[in-house]
């Protein structure tokens, strides 16, 4: 912590702090005044005050008083103080101690540094504490738990003149871990003995000096004051846990608690069928998961799997959202969970309530009123001082009356009173106190810091309509949670403070860590605002701050309501498949745990045998993949005998059969065989042989050798020894016909015979005795052949190496063969190996929306094939390419066209060029520090590529039910062709489209109407960044009826115009009118459901002066609105406000809250 924060928090616990900055000590428990961090005398420091009678350290109590003022809100349980005399300052050892003395039912000491701890030339003293029934010799780690809060002092001063002074003050937990604390840069040392301050006479006098301790013992009111939070356990504590944070998703973590501790939400949540989900991908499961580990665990609860079901990924969860638009978004995807399940509608009957907008006239007997539902409430800040004017403001009467009187139907113009007045509350009330809002001065959004406090409980009766007023009914609603935010708008941190229980205490739950709090740090320290008046504190410099930390969402329940809300959660509340497999998981880990704690006493040995270099088709002996290889793990003490024993049984035979090679790195990059573990290791344990033969690996590789009766004879002059007469040689087989390879037998071989020899013993497994070629197995990339003349020592070959033997091949077959796009020799094979990669091969879907299937495509038949792969040459070439993926789909390489793969979303990324020169590996990695993709996407097309090249692709997005779908699709129209040729292909591909019904194309930039496109508009003036719609005309809702009818853009948004979505449209506006009635043209238009209805609001927006595509802020329209009357000029627009469910981001750098599902 900082200076300037441990002020702050000074300053937020009215702890009247003269030193800003109590020193820290190390964290060693042999010597903790080792290291200190800095204190720095400040001008509060009290030195030698002249004036007046002055209080010094030598009046005591009195000065304890003064120097010690403990906030209001701690009690204090004792206080002391002790003079401690110094008669020969120079004598001091580099440390001393002052006696003992009591306190509180604590032993007291200083410990001083005369000549400086950690830093020169500066003085240091630590205050040790100790309770009076522990012995000062028994160490720390011997200790019980106990904990002391104290304020305490250390005032230097002169023993004759106790004026001259000065004195510095902390506040710590002392604790049996850190049982001492203080200053490392208490006085300097060249001061000491020098008049200082204009005073005549120095601190330190002929080598005399007074050094007094004073202790203000406080009540520890949450267990948790002054804590450090090393090695802290919230379970332990409180009996809650807390949530991990993933990066930047404090905020989420604040909501999941407040809604955790709504018992009803937790229990509605559990009700959602999830028996056969998976939790990666159900976010009912996800959440159901948390909660039950937020209740069972013994630790922090993660978020991940809730998170990876939302749709995120890393960058995600580094993106900090606002966390009322998050628990909106989160309760509409459950509701949609919950529907046709035993949780239905729990959620409205929790948060929902209803409004009610109205317009009333005053003369006459005329109401214009529309209700709608709220699931929170947004209240004002700036300007009010607390919650009941904020509700105030909230339902606040507009007068219309002048020039901005309110036209009646029947009546004509009247004076009317404008508002909202709330017709229920539900029983969980999220109110939202809108800290961000934009400063016209600045032309930004800026937070809102003032002080707005809000109370314990509120009555809300006097807000509700007094036609929905219940007189039995109670309104009183009790505060439940504090959501905090603590920053400004470009970044911060949230936080929540709840009450889980009707009667409980409060706690804090910050991320991972559940703390008690007191109501000050509940209500005080939250309603925001400035610090306290300068007369209050010494630090006058922070006065004027404001806080930056203060309440951002209240959660309030009603007070008849608790025991229903906030009761218990039962076991037979959760799903039973939740808890069992939870608890399997945790088994499960625990095994982990315990195998991990272990791990120390065991070792792993991987084995190879000679099955697996005969099941071997790539380079070296095997792939050496640990989940291929035999795996032992064995106890380090077992010796080489008893392993060798156990390999006996397994393979069932006798135990001299059985022998071991090392297995070792060479410099050339492959892993073979070195030496045999003679018969002289059987006593030696493993652990030491792999310390002898492998130290640097943490498993031990071993190849098994398992003898025949002949290899059991030569098996002594076999055994890696380099003046060894033999050597073991492995041989692997290519196999031309078949074009495989794979390994073929192991031979022992003389070092002086020759390698014909090799073919000899190599003949019968060949029968018709052709004629063999002889390749070294080098490394990858080196595969030379033998000379048969040579002898293998000549060719350097030893114990480990691999040969590979292949038929010779016929010249004129050899050609056969390479036109076929086969292998004729082993090194070409081992080319290929060297490059190969397999490719998976995607058909391109045409239409993203499976919904949208019945559309056809240029791949309309590639949608259900599945994926298939395909094994290449990276150095193959495009053409080649095309020829070994049209022969393996069986189609025509000539409509083939491929597209590199996203390795994001997997979509199609780019389309490949059809370039003779183009290699696979260009394609698969473009860019050189780009992660290679091992997919292709391929598009079989009804036309060659060369065809294609003359025709212009145009995506659009089909309208078949107003706007609430779109059916995307890749149009292939002759760039010489016209809008009315991209009209006919939509009707081609579109099923069940008749060819008599009217289409139009319109284009559309950034969510906003630009232009309907004439059928005589060529293709090539469409620019590939704008997005186009085509759209069935209905005569019903897209006819002009008469000459005054007024076409108008219609654009969608979510809660202000820099927030747009959706796709826009016209729509023909009617004079006189009214909204009621337009709303249900421009429900059929936009084809919403009922739902959907209710839920959007629509408002006029004007378009703002000498700007195109800027607005003015939203009017909303009442059912007797005429919108043609408010419509003013031709960029002016209907505006749809609802949620935007797309996942697309709203702008650059402002990412909408997204979950998917």
């Amino acid at each position: 912590m900082n200076p300037l924060e441990h002020d702050l928090m000074s300053l937020d616990n009215d702890t009247p702090l003269i030193d800003t900055s109590p020193t820290p000590r190390d964290n060693d428990l042999v010597d903790s005044r080792t290291n200190g961090a800095n204190h720095v005398p400040n001008s509060n420091d009290s030195m030698s005050v002249t004036d007046e009678k002055t209080i010094t350290p030598e009046d005591g109590q009195v000065f304890l008083d003064k120097l010690l003022q403990a906030p209001n809100d701690l009690e204090v349980l004792a206080t002391g103080h002790h003079d401690w005399h110094i008669t020969d300052w120079a004598s001091l050892d580099r440390k001393v101690h002052s006696p003992w003395w009591s306190a509180g039912g604590h032993r007291w000491r200083l410990l001083l540094f005369p000549s400086g701890n950690t830093a020169p030339d500066t003085t240091a003293a630590y205050l040790e504490c100790l309770p009076e029934d522990i012995d000062p010799e028994t160490p720390p780690e011997q200790q019980r738990d106990w904990a002391c809060c104290a304020m305490f002092g250390i005032a230097l001063w002169n023993c004759n003149k106790s004026v001259v002074h000065m004195s510095n003050v902390a506040s710590h937990r002392f604790t049996n871990d850190e049982t001492d604390w203080g200053f490392s840069r208490l006085y300097d040392i060249r001061k000491l003995g020098y008049n200082h301050d204009g005073h005549d006479r120095p601190l330190l006098e002929h080598g005399e000096l007074m050094i007094s301790s004073y202790v203000k013992i406080v009540k520890d009111p949450t267990g948790v004051l002054w804590h450090n939070f090393n090695n802290y356990d919230s379970k332990k504590v409180t009996g809650m846990v807390g949530l991990k944070n993933q990066g930047a998703t404090c905020y989420m973590n604040s909501l999941l608690q407040s809604l955790y501790f709504t018992t009803y939400f937790r229990k509605a949540v559990y009700q959602i069928p999830t028996e056969n989900d998976d939790p990666t991908n159900s976010i009912a499961l996800a959440l159901q998961r948390i909660f039950y580990q937020m209740e069972k665990s013994e630790e922090p609860a993660s978020t991940l799997e809730l998170t990876q079901s939302f749709g995120w990924n890393s960058l995600d969860a580094f993106m900090q959202h606002d966390v009322q638009e998050f628990n909106r978004v989160l309760q509409d995807n459950l509701e949609g969970k919950m529907k046709k399940t035993k949780a239905e509608n729990a959620l409205s009957r929790l948060f929902v309530g209803k409004m009610k907008s109205y317009i009333k006239c005053v003369g006459v007997n005329y109401e214009s009123a529309r209700e709608e539902e709220f699931w929170d409430i947004q209240l004002n800040v700036k300007g009010l001082k607390d919650l009941r004017e904020s509700f105030k403001d909230y339902v606040q009467v507009e007068t219309l009356d002048g020039d901005n009187k309110y036209f009646a139907e029947g009546y004509g113009l009247q004076d009317a009173k404008k508002g909202v007045i709330f017709q229920n509350f539900p029983p969980v009330l999220h109110l939202q106190l809108k800290r961000f809002e934009y400063d016209m001065e600045r032309d930004a959004m800026v937070k809102i810091n003032d002080r707005h406090e809000f109370p314990l409980e509120i009555d809300l009766k006097e807000f509700l309509d007094e036609t929905s007023v219940d007189p039995a009914q109670n309104y009183n609603y009790k505060l439940h949670g504090v959501l905090v935010h603590s920053g400004d708008l470009h970044g911060g941190h949230y936080y929540a403070l709840l009450k889980p229980k009707k009667d409980g205490k409060w706690y804090k739950f910050d991320d991972d860590r559940v703390t008690p709090c007191t109501l000050k740090e509940v209500l005080d320290e939250n309603f925001g605002g400035g610090y306290p008046a300068p007369g209050q504190r010494p630090n006058a410099r922070l006065a004027a701050l404001r806080r930056s930390m203060n309440a951002y969402m209240l959660v309030y329940v009603q007070e008849t309501r608790q025991d229903e809300i906030l009761g218990d959660v039962a076991d037979a509340d959760i799903p039973k498949h939740v808890s069992e497999r939870i608890e399997r998981e945790l088994a499960e880990e625990m095994r982990w745990r315990k195998e991990r704690e272990e791990m120390h006493l065991y070792l792993q040995i991987r084995v190879i045998r000679e099955s697996d270099f005969q099941e071997h088709t790539g380079f070296d002996l095997t792939d050496y993949d640990p989940k291929r290889l035999e795996s032992h793990k064995v106890l380090k003490t077992l010796t080489y005998g008893e392993f060798k024993e156990q390999a006996a049984k397994t393979y069932n035979v006798a135990p001299e059969r059985i022998r071991h090679w090392v297995m070792v790195n060479r410099q050339n990059k492959t892993i073979r065989p070195d030496v045999v573990i003679g018969s002289k290791y059987d006593v030696h344990t493993l652990a030491e042989l792999r310390d002898e033969f492998g130290p640097r690996r943490p498993e031990f590789l071993l190849y098994l050798e398992i003898l025949d009766e002949e290899k059991l004879q030569m098996a002594p002059l076999v055994d890696g020894a380099p003046d060894n007469t033999h050597f073991m040689l492995f041989v692997k087989l290519f196999d031309v016909e078949r074009q495989t390879m794979n390994g073929l037998c192991v031979e022992y071989m003389h070092r002086q015979d020759k390698i014909e020899a090799l073919v000899e013993k190599l003949s019968v497994h060949f029968p018709d005795r052709p004629q063999l070629k002889l390749f070294e197995e080098i490394k990858p990339g080196m595969i030379e052949p033998l000379r048969l003349r040579q002898t293998f020592q000549q060719a350097e070959i030893v114990d480990g190496d691999i040969v590979c033997v292949q038929r010779v091949i016929p010249e004129t077959d050899r050609l056969t063969m390479m036109q076929a796009g086969k292998f004729s020799t082993a090194q070409d094979y081992y080319d290929f190996v060297q490059n190969k990669v397999t490719i998976t091969l995607l058909p391109k879907p045409a239409i993203p929306d499976p919904a949208a299937a019945a559309v056809g495509g240029t791949n309309g038949n590639a949608i259900a094939a599945p994926p298939t792969q395909l094994t290449l040459s990276k150095k193959m070439q495009y053409d080649t390419i095309a020829a070994k993926i049209a022969e393996h789909l069986g189609v025509e390489a000539s409509h083939l066209r491929l597209w590199t793969v996203s390795s994001v979303n997997m979509q199609p990324k780019q389309y490949v060029k059809p370039i003779p020169t183009t290699t696979l590996s260009s394609i698969l990695q473009p860019a050189y520090l780009e992660q290679p993709s091992e997919s292709l996407m391929y598009e079989v097309l009804e036309m060659t590529l060369k065809e294609l090249e003359m025709k212009k692709v145009l995506k659009v997005s089909f309208l078949p039910e107003g706007v609430t779908k779109e059916v995307p699709l890749d149009l292939l129209v002759a760039k010489t062709g016209f809008v009315s040729d991209a009209l006919s292909l939509v009707r081609a591909k579109v099923e069940g489209l008749s060819t008599s019904t009217p289409l139009r194309m319109y284009e559309v930039h950034n969510h906003r109407y630009h232009r309907e496109l004439e059928s005589t508009v060529p293709v090539v003036m469409l620019h590939d960044f704008s997005h186009f719609y085509v759209e069935m005309v209905r005569p019903e809702v897209d006819e002009r009826t008469s000459e005054e009818d007024r076409l108008v853009n219609v654009l969608h948004f979510q809660k202000d115009m820099s927030r747009l979505h959706g796709i826009p449209f016209r729509f023909w506006l009617k004079p006189g009118e009214y909204f009621a009635d337009m709303k249900v043209r421009l429900a059929e238009k936009a084809k919403f459901n009922a739902d959907e209805v209710k839920r959007i609001k629509v408002a006029v927006v004007n378009a703002l002066p000498a700007a195109s595509i800027s607005y003015t802020k939203p009017h909303y329209l009442l059912d007797d609105d005429v919108p043609y009357d408010l419509v003013r000029s031709h960029d002016d627009a209907l505006g749809i406000d609802h949620l935007d469910r797309s996942t697309k981001p709203r702008a650059f750098g402002d990412a909408a809250v997204r979950i998917r599902g």
